[in-house]
């Protein structure tokens, strides 16, 4: 083997296993959000749809072209889809509160 495959391969392998933790702390995060604040299976949607474009090699602004300036999209995903599970979680608090839905158990 020459020295160029061997730096592929720890380069692939490293590659997997920063993607494996970011899945596995991703869902982590999406499972005790939807227990704890009972998220409505739209906000479950965003939030994985957000974890698959932070995984997703193809980006609007890639990273590798523009290093970490290339996050910022990737930042942008999640800030507004926290945002938006925020606010809906806040919208069906104040339903429960004012009757009229009925809290989950």
């Amino acid at each position: 083997m020459s020295t160029g495959t061997i730096e592929l391969h720890d380069l692939v392998v490293a590659t997997l296993v920063v993607v494996g933790v970011v899945l596995v702390v991703g869902l982590t995060v999406i499972g005790v959000v939807m227990w704890r604040y009972k998220i409505p299976p739209r906000g479950v949607v965003a939030m994985f749809g957000a974890l698959f474009y932070l995984l997703l090699p193809i980006d609007v602004l890639p990273e590798a072209l523009l290093g970490p300036l290339g996050l910022v999209d990737d930042t942008g995903v999640i800030a507004v889809v926290g945002i938006w599970t925020y606010k809906l979680i806040k919208a069906r608090q104040r339903l429960v509160e004012g009757g009229v839905v009925k809290p989950r158990r």
